[in-house]
């Protein structure tokens, strides 16, 4: 079989592939956030964190924003073609002439997500080693193919598999060489560890006999593999449709309600999977990689503002736990609301109260973000002590309870698997970037607008002072409840209507 006998198929498969709204949002979105918007704020935190920081930084982002890309896009033709592959082959067609098909694509949506990360990436800094910046960026998009072929192959929802790969990719980033010290034996299994530090010029001096651009084409190489390998087997696998019915409603109503929400969201393993795992990767690897030093924090006490001087690692915990809560809580918000949707019509129909199902709907989002604070504050205190710990809890809630109010309304307005993207942007920028301590002695003045500026700052009150100073920040953060609450109970009435 020649290459031309796969071209013609591998056109009308990327022709399907630039029909899911998807991959043109990611191929425009994630290079502006990660190469052009959050580049300098990641370059201060990798020098934060023992990293290179700098202009180091600045290049990896253009592999990052490729991989993702990559990941994203082979996972939704993975996903897409499951059923369709099947029948070609069923129909005659050879199954190599469609793994090269698929491959060639693969290839191809690679070589567009590189070019993409390049161009924003020349805008920004410019690109001082090209041949190397490129190659590097290629080899990030290949391996993060094979990653999403393998998601592609193994969860069929496709808000699963998004976060599945957004998890992977936060694993590989946050904890890659490029942000933290790239001398640490267990980042050395993550699967970019080798292609960052060639692509930015940073030996490692632990690659062995081979080298680190010896071991970064290793990786590729098992990559590509691993893709062929997983495109052929799906492609020999018919997967049946799975038929989800939901229960009817009860004499009472808000009981019935409140079950079925929780029965769903039982049946979600990989919320589950997160509710354990975000934690763990925020709090205590973050933690375990903090340099020894101090940092200056900018607090409010007895009405004046001061700067604090702390310990990094006595601190560090505190700050990264409101990060992994409004992340768990927004997709808690964005799953309970989508999962239920088409069920919330039918209720509406068969003369469930608007309100009622909005006190079903935000019960159970409650319970969630509960649950996400719990089992993020459970992992914190383990390795960090708030001066004002019923505040510090309160203050997480308040947190926790805006951004799954904020999951429940991004989900009809952006789908699916939009939705998760956004759910996963909006707690980074916000949180993570704007209003992180670390980055910030105090939030700029335009972060002060965003959700997380109220709850923020009293969670910072609490983590540092002894006394409550914060009362503005607290009315603050009640005002964004109560705004986002009433934004909710409208979208619900519009589902009640329109099914009615």
């Amino acid at each position: 079989m020649t290459a031309a006998t796969a071209l013609p198929i591998a056109r009308r498969f990327l022709a399907e592939a630039s029909r899911t709204p998807v991959n043109v949002l990611t191929l425009v979105l994630v290079p502006v956030v990660f190469v052009v918007v959050a580049a300098g704020p990641m370059a201060d935190a990798a020098e934060l964190l023992g990293g290179p920081g700098g202009p180091a930084v600045q290049t990896a982002t253009a592999g990052w924003a490729a991989g993702f890309i990559a990941a994203v896009a082979m996972y939704f033709q993975m996903r897409a073609a499951r059923a369709a592959d099947r029948r070609l082959v069923l129909g005659g067609l050879a199954p190599s002439r469609l793994v090269a098909a698929r491959m060639a694509t693969g290839l191809t949506l690679a070589l567009m997500a590189a070019a993409a990360a390049l161009v924003a990436l020349q805008l920004r800094t410019g690109i001082s080693d090209p041949v190397r910046v490129a190659a590097g960026t290629l080899m990030f998009a290949v391996i993060y193919l094979a990653i999403g072929a393998l998601i592609g192959a193994t969860v069929s929802n496709p808000v699963n598999g998004t976060v599945l790969v957004l998890f992977v990719w936060i694993l590989d980033v946050f904890f890659g060489p490029a942000i933290g010290a790239a001398d640490r034996p267990v980042t050395r299994i993550l699967p970019t560890h080798f292609v960052t530090l060639w692509m930015i010029d940073l030996p490692s001096h632990h690659a062995g006999r081979i080298s680190d651009l010896g071991w970064a084409l290793t990786w590729t190489a098992v990559a590509i593999a691993v893709g062929w390998t997983v495109i052929t087997v799906t492609s020999r696998t018919a997967a049946r449709p799975r038929h989800r019915t939901s229960p009817g409603s009860a004499a009472d109503q808000i009981a019935a309600g409140v079950g079925m929400g929780l029965r769903e969201t039982g049946r979600n393993h990989v919320l589950w999977v997160l509710l354990a795992a975000v934690p763990v990767v925020f709090v205590l690897l973050a933690v375990a990689t903090t340099p020894k030093e101090s940092t200056s924090l900018t607090v409010r006490e007895q009405g004046r503002i001061l700067s604090q001087q702390v310990w990094l690692p006595d601190v560090h915990g505190g700050t990264m736990a409101p990060i992994a809560i409004a992340s768990l809580a927004t997709l808690a918000g964005l799953f309970t609301v989508l999962d239920a949707r088409s069920a919330d019509q039918r209720l509406a129909l068969a003369g469930f109260r608007t309100g009622s199902l909005l006190v079903c709907r935000l019960a159970v989002v409650t319970l969630l973000a509960l649950l996400a604070t719990a089992a993020s504050l459970a992992v914190t205190a383990t390795v960090f002590d708030a001066r004002q710990w019923g505040l510090y809890i309160a203050a997480s809630v308040l947190i926790a309870l805006t951004y799954a109010l904020i999951g429940v309304l991004i989900g009809p307005l952006f789908g699916r698997v939009g939705g998760v993207l956004i759910a996963f942007l909006l707690p980074f920028l916000d949180i993570g970037i704007e209003q992180s301590p670390m980055l910030h002695p105090q939030p700029p003045a335009w972060a002060h607008a965003l959700p997380g500026y109220g709850p923020g700052r009293v969670l910072i009150d609490a983590a540092i002072t002894p006394t409550f100073d914060e009362l503005g920040a607290l009315l603050l953060a009640l005002g964004w409840l109560a705004a986002l609450t009433a934004a909710a109970a409208v979208m619900f009435h519009r589902t009640a209507t329109a099914a009615r």
